[in-house]
């Protein structure tokens, strides 16, 4: 008797490159400049015809392209998520992208920051041309789509929005939308667990990455640092007066905010990012966004506020909201890849 789903599909190939960055070499982390590229070619990838539409998968905070390589006991990994979509016919055949982009903050937003990394230029300037100099993709918008959950879908709604001239369709899990909701609720939980360090952001990251068990409150602390460099690094990193520092946007002490500081949050917020860079949305082939109705972190709240938002600028757009959380969320995968790759595809079939 078989009881676990079938696995018969025809394979794809994951294919490793090297790469050296530019942009991130001498990074103020000693993150390395030199990774690897991972990239899922279809079953039947042929390297003289016609060429494939092309994913970048962006993968959420704490994790990186490599981790979506990896075996599951329940469940698939992205490759054999793809091999499934692909065989079973719901997906034409595309090539996916699965960038490294991990950092000594635990991940980054997919922005530019002199305090984690220039990794939007990593992505857009780099390792775009570079792969399309070593696989037969479409060299062009129509035929490139970014997709990602939590920290990555906001790095795949916020590209869309920043480089409309790279990227021609995007598919966002439960993007951070809403900071208000998303990452003030956290503050408390890192001003508690810095306060037992005498509110030092740096050892707590050396303590970090030296504990054999961190927990919850350490992930927390780690996201609400991360976010502070993405979104607000400081303007003198690399001096020798701070070499490497996190500013906060709250008092440790009362939890009183920092408008100023606060601010520059905010102004990466894609709520406040929609009006002025709404012709590059609406230049999109698919934008599709979901998010569940249960999320932990809140952004489902933002997320409404946002659709609605597009609606009113008459934004063409693909939005569910489901019965879920913020966790186990692949499952969503089955039904935005499919989506994705078919406006690409039928893009680049029109013209």
């Amino acid at each position: 008797m078989i009881v676990r789903p079938a696995t018969d599909w025809p394979q794809g190939e994951v294919v490793k490159f090297r790469h050296r960055s530019t942009v991130l070499a001498g990074n103020c982390w000693g993150d390395p400049a030199e990774r690897d590229l991972n990239v899922y070619l279809p079953a039947g990838y042929s390297e003289s015809g016609v060429p494939y539409v092309c994913l970048w998968d962006l993968a959420a905070f704490t994790n990186a392209g490599p981790g979506h390589l990896n075996w599951k006991n329940h469940g698939e990994n992205l490759p054999q998520r793809l091999d499934r979509l692909i065989g079973n016919g719901d997906m034409p055949a595309v090539v996916v992208a699965m960038p490294d982009c991990y950092t000594s903050l635990g991940g980054n937003q997919y922005v530019n920051s002199p305090a984690v990394g220039h990794y939007a230029d990593y992505l857009v300037e780099e390792l775009v041309p570079f792969l399309s100099g070593k696989v037969n993709v479409i060299d062009e918008r129509r035929g490139r789509g970014v997709f990602g959950k939590s920290s990555g879908g906001y790095g795949a709604l916020v590209h869309a929005m920043y480089f409309p001239g790279t990227w021609g369709g995007v598919a966002a899990h439960a993007p951070d939308i809403g900071f208000e909701w998303v990452y003030r609720p956290g503050f408390p939980r890192t001003a508690a667990t810095l306060a037992a360090l005498g509110g030092d952001s740096m050892r707590f990251i050396r303590n970090f990455w030296a504990k054999k068990q961190p927990g919850s409150p350490d992930y927390a602390t780690l996201m609400t640092l991360a976010m502070a460099a993405s979104y607000d690094p400081p303007g003198d990193i690399g001096s020798a007066d701070a070499p490497i520092a996190v500013q906060l946007p709250f008092d440790l002490h009362t939890l009183e905010l920092d408008e100023a500081r606060w601010q520059q949050w905010l102004r990466h917020d894609p709520l406040n990012l929609l009006e002025t860079h709404a012709e590059q949305l609406a230049s999109l082939e698919i934008l599709y966004i979901d998010v569940g109705s249960r999320d932990q972190y809140n952004i489902q709240y933002g997320t409404r506020t946002f659709i609605r938002r597009l609606e009113k600028l008459a934004v063409r757009h693909h939005y569910e909201e489901f019965d879920g959380t913020h966790s186990g969320m692949d499952w969503r995968l089955d039904i935005s890849l499919p989506i994705l790759a078919r406006a690409l595809t039928e893009a680049v079939d029109k013209q």
